[in-house]
């Protein structure tokens, strides 16, 4: 499989375009790199460029989710202003459950005290 990867490329000299970075590399590595450049038919510098973008890219995918979410958490509140929604929700059902039940028993005195009238 090729991965073909766009470069700009300045148009009046053909050669790609960019901020030169230079790197020190074991001997090992030096010649696996020309291999790799070689046999894939591209210029050191692509093949290094390939390299490092399918490095990040696995790396990225690595990530877990909470990492990927990160930078999101907070952005999209339902703007109640409330900040312990995921640790406080339990309480909040049974305060609202006590009300709902004490709301009922209010109801149902006022019936049998109509009831009583009538």
């Amino acid at each position: 499989m090729t991965l073909t990867i766009p470069r700009p490329v300045n148009t009046a000299t053909g050669r790609m375009t960019g901020k030169i970075t230079t790197v020190r590399l074991p001997m090992e590595t030096r010649q696996k790199l020309e291999t790799l450049a070689r046999v894939n038919r591209m210029t050191m510098s692509e093949a290094i460029i390939e390299a490092i973008e399918f490095h990040y890219d696995k790396k990225e995918k690595e990530l877990d989710s909470y990492t990927l979410g990160l930078p999101y958490f907070g952005e999209y509140s339902l703007g109640s202003g409330l900040d312990d929604l995921s640790t406080t929700y339990k309480q909040r059902i049974k305060e609202r459950l006590m009300e709902k039940h004490n709301r009922d028993i209010k109801e149902l005195e006022k019936f049998r005290a109509r009831q009583n009238i009538n």
